[in-house]
C-alpha cells in the first residue's frame, strides 16, 4: 500500500479543495423537510456538473468527466468535508448508472444518463422482496411476455427513494420453470407508469425512507429490457458489485465524536474519560476505526494502479455499521436521562447517536446484511467452502414453500 498521493493526484486533489471552498454554499443548520432537502440536492448536484464534477469517473459524453477511479474517490474524500447533500443520488449514480452504461442500448445511454448525473432525474432499484431479501434469487415478482411488452405483478420492499424516483431498476421473474438463478430478467421502469403504487414505510426514527412498491398489470416494453431474457441474475450482479462500492462505510457518529463526548461529559462526578470502562470501549473503537482506514488504502491504492477491487469491499460496510451502531447506543448510554430525549434543539450533539442508534439497524441489513457480508468475505477473499444449498439445480416452481 502506498498511502500517499501521486504528484499527480496531489495536484488534482489540490483542484478539488480550491473549488469546493470557493462553491459549497453556506446553509443554516435548522431542520428541513425531505422536499426542501431534495431541492437543495439538485441544486448543489447541478452546480457541480455544470463545473465538470459530476459523476467523475463516467464518460464525458454521458456528464461525467471521464476521470481516473481514483480520482472520484480523491473527490469523495474532500466533497465529504463539508455539510453538502448526500444520499439523494447515491443509488442512481452508484448502482442503476453502472448498470445501465453496461447494459443500455447507446441511445438508452445518451437519454437516460445525463440527466442522472446532474441530478435531473432520481433512480431508485427494485430488488428485496418480502418473501426475499437477503436470497435476491427467491424473488417472486412476475414478468410475462406479452407482444413487445411485459406484463409486472408483484411487490418489493426496503425501495429507498422510490416516493420521490423517475425511473428504477427493476429484477422480476420470467420463467418458474428453471432454478431459480436462470429465470430472472431485468428491466428499467418510468416509477409513474400505470398500476405501481408507492407505500412508505414508517420508521422507528419517525422518517420514511424507504417504501413498499406494489406492481400491479404494470407494462413495460421490450426495449427497456437490460441483458437477455433469463439473464437477469448476471446484470444483478453488476449492480450489486457497484452497491458494494457505493454504500461503502456507514455514515454517522465515529471515533472521533464519541471520544469528544466522552471528555465532555461526567459520569462519578468525573470526565467519563477517566472511567476504565469508558476507556476500553473507546480503545476498541479506535482499533477499529484504523483497521477501516487501512482497508480503504487498499482499495484506494488498487484503483490508484487501474485495478478493479473485489469482494473485499464488504469488510468496510459489515464492520463500520455495527460500529456505529454500538457507538449510537454508547453515546446514549454515557448522557444517562439525557439519552432518551428526542427533541433536536436541545439534545447533546445535534442529536447524532440517537440518529445512529435508530438507523444503524438498517445499515445492517441494507445494501447487503452482515450474514451475506459474511458469505461473500468467506467464500471470496478467504476461501472457505460454500454454504450448503438445497435448492441447487431445483426448478424454482418446485422448490418447497412453507404453507
Amino acid at each position: 500500500m502506498d498511502f500517499n498521493d501521486t504528484p499527480a493526484e496531489a495536484e488534482f486533489r489540490a483542484e478539488v479543495r480550491t473549488w469546493l471552498k470557493a462553491n459549497v454554499p453556506h446553509r443554516d443548520k435548522a431542520a428541513e423537510s425531505e422536499a426542501e432537502l431534495i431541492r437543495r440536492a439538485k441544486s448543489w448536484q447541478a452546480k457541480k456538473a455544470d463545473a465538470g464534477w459530476a459523476c467523475l469517473h463516467w464518460q464525458k459524453e454521458y456528464g461525467g468527466r471521464s476521470a481516473s477511479p481514483i480520482e472520484s474517490v480523491i473527490w469523495q474524500q474532500e466533497e465529504s468535508k463539508y455539510d453538502v447533500p448526500a444520499g439523494i443520488f447515491a443509488i442512481g449514480q452508484g448502482m442503476c448508472g453502472p448498470t445501465m452504461a453496461t447494459y443500455a442500448t447507446e441511445e438508452q445511454k445518451q437519454r437516460y444518463l445525463p440527466p442522472m448525473a446532474r441530478g435531473d432525474e432520481i433512480w431508485c432499484q427494485l430488488f428485496s422482496e418480502p418473501a426475499a431479501g437477503s436470497d435476491l434469487a427467491g424473488l417472486r415478482t412476475k414478468a410475462e411476455k406479452d407482444g413487445d411488452d411485459w406484463i409486472i405483478n408483484g411487490q418489493k420492499i426496503w425501495t429507498s427513494g422510490a416516493h420521490y424516483s423517475d425511473y428504477g431498476i427493476l429484477v422480476t421473474r420470467s420463467d418458474p420453470t428453471v432454478p431459480k438463478h436462470q429465470g430472472l430478467t431485468f428491466f428499467f421502469v418510468d416509477m409513474k407508469s400505470p398500476g405501481i403504487e408507492i407505500k412508505p414505510i414508517k420508521q422507528i426514527s419517525g422518517a420514511s425512507n424507504f417504501n413498499e412498491v406494489y406492481f400491479t398489470d404494470v407494462r413495460i416494453p421490450d426495449a427497456h429490457r437490460l441483458g437477455e431474457v433469463g439473464d437477469g441474475w448476471r446484470v444483478s450482479i453488476t449492480t450489486l458489485m457497484n452497491e458494494r462500492l457505493a454504500v461503502g462505510s456507514a455514515g454517522g457518529p465515529d471515533f472521533a465524536d464519541i471520544f469528544r463526548l466522552a471528555q465532555n461529559i461526567e459520569i462519578n462526578d468525573q470526565p467519563a474519560i477517566k472511567d476504565r470502562a469508558v476507556r476500553d470501549r473507546l480503545a476498541t473503537w479506535y482499533c477499529e476505526t484504523n483497521g477501516l482506514k487501512f482497508t480503504k488504502f487498499r482499495t484506494q491504492s488498487a484503483l490508484s494502479r487501474g485495478e478493479t477491487p473485489g469482494p473485499e469491499a464488504s469488510i468496510a460496510k459489515i464492520v463500520s455499521a455495527k460500529k456505529l451502531q454500538d457507538i449510537g447506543s454508547f453515546g446514549m448510554d454515557l448522557m444517562e436521562l439525557g439519552g432518551i430525549m428526542m427533541d433536536e434543539n436541545v439534545m447533546l450533539e445535534d442529536g447524532m447517536f440517537q440518529g445512529a442508534f435508530l438507523g444503524a439497524p438498517g445499515l445492517r441489513i441494507a445494501g447487503g446484511t452482515d450474514e451475506i457480508l459474511r458469505n461473500i468475505i468467506a467464500e471470496r477473499v478467504l476461501g472457505l467452502p460454500q454454504d450448503i444449498r438445497a435448492d441447487k439445480g431445483v426448478s424454482f416452481n418446485e422448490i418447497p414453500t412453507s404453507r
